[in-house]
């Protein structure tokens, strides 16, 4: 009976430490990524891709494009909008990675070693901070479709649940440039690395012309490729407010990105720190 008592209550035990130790972990991220917050505040500058890009972006392919591809600005808003929208948020999760980098160079990393948190809380936070430049991308560029004409079909309701999708695949994508950051030597070659990764997918893709209009042999990987899928998934939900099997498709490959970096981009950050 003694034997058996020890036991659970050992057990018991166990259970309480790693429930204070996650409780703990969650607590010193969130701490970390309001850090993160602050960083941005006190250097705005941080935020102008995500500011002047949208607004740049959106101008320059509407006006440029809308004629020629849809016939005039207004036909061509609906198609545009969601595309900037992608790839504007995309791009931004490349700076999760080289700022993660630029901090560890810095020795920024090292001093948290010395501090009583989680070993997880500082990468965790960043990744957590950066949804705030997600969400700003994100708005910036509703709303400057909004301004030239825009006036989404799907309602405000489906136009959140859009926004909602594009900044959760964001962070999602953003485990692979911070696995990156935790590997490169030089927050340079993240940049480069993500740079190459991430324009080929984007451009070849159905964000700025219908596929239909692209060459055969071009027209099979734009069809498979992920940021068609979540550029079409957003396009339905905006224009149409519905939810197809293109918004499917994005949450799965989420949850698998994060599923595949999540513990690698931890395991390998743990050995450098």
């Amino acid at each position: 009976m003694n034997t058996r008592t020890s036991a659970i209550n050992s057990g018991t035990t166990r259970h309480l430490k790693n429930h204070t130790s996650l409780r703990q972990s969650i607590r010193n991220s969130l701490t970390m990524a309001y850090r993160g917050v602050l960083k941005i505040r006190r250097t705005p500058e941080q935020l102008f891709d995500v500011t002047l890009q949208p607004i740049i972006f959106t101008l320059m392919f509407t006006y440029i494009f809308g004629g020629a591809i849809s016939g005039d600005i207004a036909s061509y808003l609906p198609v545009i909008i969601p595309g900037i929208l992608v790839q504007t948020v995309i791009t931004t999760s490349i700076v999760t990675g080289v700022q993660l980098r630029e901090d560890m160079d810095k020795g920024v990393f090292d001093r948290f070693k010395s501090l009583p948190i989680a070993r997880i809380a500082p990468l965790a936070g960043a990744l957590l901070a950066d949804t705030i430049r997600y969400t700003i991308a994100t708005v910036l560029t509703f709303t400057m479709g909004y301004i030239m004409g825009l006036r989404p079909e799907g309602g405000l309701g489906h136009v959140a649940i859009a926004a909602l999708l594009v900044i959760v695949c964001a962070w999602s994508i953003s485990w692979i440039f911070a696995f990156f950051g935790v590997i490169a030597r030089t927050a340079s070659s993240v940049q480069g690395i993500s740079m190459i990764v991430l324009f080929p997918l984007t451009f070849l893709s159905n964000a700025f012309v219908p596929v239909d209009t692209m060459p055969s042999w071009l027209q099979w990987f734009v069809k498979v490729n992920p940021i068609s899928h979540l550029v079409s998934a957003v396009r339905q939900l905006t224009n149409n407010g519905t939810v197809g099997w293109d918004f499917v498709i994005s949450l799965i490959g989420a949850a698998v990105i994060v599923a595949i970096f999540a513990p690698i981009t931890v395991r390998a950050y743990m050995r450098r720190t």
